[in-house]
């Protein structure tokens, strides 16, 4: 039996390259723990993967003798490499993801001009969650939550009292995320926002990115309370019309993240880098001039 008010042991990790937070999930009363948003350090300029960032979970993983239940993704990311398929190589755990992905992969399919061996139905994933479905990490309860906006595929993951977010919402002195890639959506992104600021004011709400403004401390933890007193683009007052207003207007303002072509190539498969040509060498593709 589950017991949703049990809260999980939370460890962050963070990758100063991408400024992205991983986390190890841990149940208290068993040896199960999850994985959130891994990182595959990559050098992009030299074409070189490593395994820095994901040997450090697993060896924490190992040293506690804990049990791998799930690898879960908020979302395909942009701006980073998942580490998945070396760490289920390594620890095992399932490999899950909204079930939205399929729009990602359809709409990115086309722009890396996929094959028909590139499947469309999200079926490189172990699991695809559904917005309200729950799942037990041991005596943990997580549930899935549907947060589109930023991408049709962002899920939040509330384990426990902690709500793992993505890239719904940033740090309250952050704001929140664009919503201007392909399926993206602001006035989605404010009604999904505001579903996760729904939640008790205690809950505790993790990052999966953090750019440190104004030169403070990397954070990556904060609660729904302090969401709604203090972010700078959705806090209690700002209505739908005045948040669309201003994302939009941001948006039109930022570039396309370092890293989003090789990032959504590889994360769209379940974090699998590319077939080996027949010299055996692996390659990425690079579509021009389309973003």
């Amino acid at each position: 039996m589950t017991t949703p008010a049990l809260k999980p042991i939370v460890k962050g990790y963070f990758d100063p390259d991408t400024n992205t937070i991983s986390y190890l999930v841990r149940d208290p009363g068993s040896k199960a723990c999850a994985i959130v948003d891994s990182v595959l350090d990559l050098d992009y300029a030299a074409g070189r993967t490593s395994h820095r960032s994901a040997d450090a979970i697993i060896a924490d993983v190992e040293r506690e003798g804990l049990e791998l239940v799930w690898q879960i993704e908020t979302h395909a990311h942009a701006d980073h490499l998942s580490a998945a398929p070396y760490i289920k190589q390594r620890l095992g755990g399932k490999i899950g993801i909204g079930e939205q992905i399929t729009a990602v992969q359809t709409v990115f399919g086309q722009v890396f001009d996929e094959g028909a061996e590139f499947k469309r139905d999200g079926s490189q994933f172990d699991h695809l969650f559904k917005d309200g479905e729950r799942y037990a990490i041991g005596g943990l309860t997580g549930l899935a939550m549907a947060t589109p906006g930023h991408t049709p595929a962002c899920m939040t993951h509330l384990i426990g009292d902690a709500a793992f977010v993505g890239d719904t919402i940033f740090m309250p002195d952050g704001g929140t995320a664009r919503a201007d890639f392909p399926g993206g959506d602001a006035r989605v992104l404010y009604r999904s926002i505001h579903k996760l600021l729904s939640l008790p004011p205690e809950t505790r709400l993790f990052m999966c990115h953090d750019y440190a403004p104004g030169g403070r401390e990397f954070r990556w933890e904060t609660t729904v309370a302090e969401e709604r007193a203090q972010n700078i683009h959705v806090r209690d007052g700002i209505d739908e019309e005045a948040f669309v207003a201003m994302r939009s207007a941001r948006d039109k303002t930022l570039g396309m993240p370092r890293l989003i072509i090789p990032s959504i190539q590889v994360n769209m498969k379940a974090g699998r880098l590319p077939a080996p040509a027949p010299s055996g060498k692996r390659f990425l593709k690079v579509p021009l001039d389309l973003f």
